[in-house]
């Protein structure tokens, strides 16, 4: 279902751009709403837009419009290049984002397809990915865990919840974990609750792939981290900076060790077939190094979208973002040949960007 949504959205593009967006003049954003239907797409009509405008001071709706009876729909983009722009349709009472976009001047034409779908209260929403990225004990005699969990809608049907008061999916969390919170991952922090021993999810989950993440803490007489897995997961990164940390209960293999700003950590990487524990095993209690609480993450191509919420929020703190750039890492890093050149470019760009926002917080924290 990924592989053919791409593939929709590539064919979509260009069929939009050859026909009635070829046309586009500068200082625009023209695009095409598309709804999926089983293994095809149909143009949406009439469909609400809004235009987004966000900033590092500020971020809001500064257009609105319909969709013409073709689905097709035009903005005029100010001439902003600091800014970062964002298109929203409304449909069967959700909101669906573009990607994010950027003036330039050099192309100031864009182009852009928005999927849409109709709701169900039944569609299965499974885990295609997880990651885990584990720090050292820091300071306070506690470690710091990001959980990073690719949730998967594989229907053409955004899934709901048939009663507000209960949740679209869960997750268990580990035994011993404490100061639990819910990170910006596809998904406003919002949306997730905490509840006795799991992390809830309250919202809306369109087709595809999405990121939710989440960080809690464990104490330093917690010597080992267990990972349930309740159904298969195709797609698994345990990353910890402990250099004696041990691995099992899994076919994970000791993958390559990664420096992520300036921080050492090692990498197990592969598959659970099936559902069981993954045991992760920390070494005996040394000095305390740096706690790395709250890790949050960002994602080019799943992550790209959460840094420009249309929330407002503080400036993210550099270990939040040491995470986002973790998550990039475990999922790109020396797979180059695996994927092509264009999604290639865009991990390297986003984790560029990362790192400079990175080093913007190091710097608005110390002031």
């Amino acid at each position: 279902m990924a592989a053919f949504c791409r593939e929709l959205l590539t064919g979509a593009l260009l069929l939009a751009s050859a026909g009635p967006l070829a046309a586009q003049q500068a200082g625009a954003v023209s695009g095409l709403v598309l709804r999926l239907s089983g293994n095809d797409s149909v143009a949406v009509p009439a469909v609400p837009l809004v235009l987004h405008r966000i900033t590092h001071s500020e971020q809001g709706p500064i257009d609105s419009l319909r969709g013409d009876a073709r689905g097709h729909f035009r903005f005029r983009l100010p001439a902003d290049t600091s800014a970062v722009f964002l298109v929203s349709a409304r449909f069967a009472g959700i909101e669906y984002f573009s990607p994010p976009l950027r003036f330039d001047p050099a192309l100031p034409d864009s182009a852009l397809i928005i999927v849409v779908s109709d709701t169900s209260s039944t569609a299965p929403v499974t885990i295609g990915s997880r990651h885990a990225v584990i720090s050292r004990l820091g300071p306070d005699g506690t470690r710091g865990v990001l959980e990073i969990v690719g949730v998967s809608n594989g229907s053409d049907r955004t899934r709901v919840s048939g009663d507000t008061a209960r949740a679209v999916w869960g997750i268990a969390l580990p035994a011993g974990t404490s100061a639990v919170r819910p990170g910006q991952g596809d998904f406003s922090p919002n949306a997730l609750v905490i509840r006795h021993d799991s992390v809830l999810l309250f919202a809306p989950v369109a087709p595809g792939e999405k990121q939710v993440v989440f960080s809690y803490s464990l104490p330093s007489k917690v010597g080992r981290l267990p990972l349930r897995f309740d159904e298969p997961v195709a797609e698994v990164n345990v990353l910890v900076e402990d250099e004696d940390a041990k691995v099992s209960g899994g076919p994970l293999v000791r993958a390559d060790t990664q420096l992520i700003e300036g921080r050492t950590f090692r990498r197990w990487s592969g598959a659970m077939p099936a559902p069981g524990t993954l045991l992760i095993i920390f070494p005996g209690i040394g000095a305390p190094v740096w706690l790395l609480p709250g890790l949050v993450a960002l994602t080019a191509l799943g992550l790209v979208l959460a840094a420009w919420r249309l929330i407002p929020r503080p400036v993210p703190a550099a270990v939040d973002l040491v995470g986002a750039i973790a998550a990039l890492d475990a999922r790109y890093l020396g797979r180059e040949s695996e994927v092509s050149p264009a999604e290639w470019q865009r991990y390297q760009s986003e984790r560029a960007r990362l790192k400079q926002q990175a080093e913007l917080a190091r710097g608005h924290t110390a002031s």
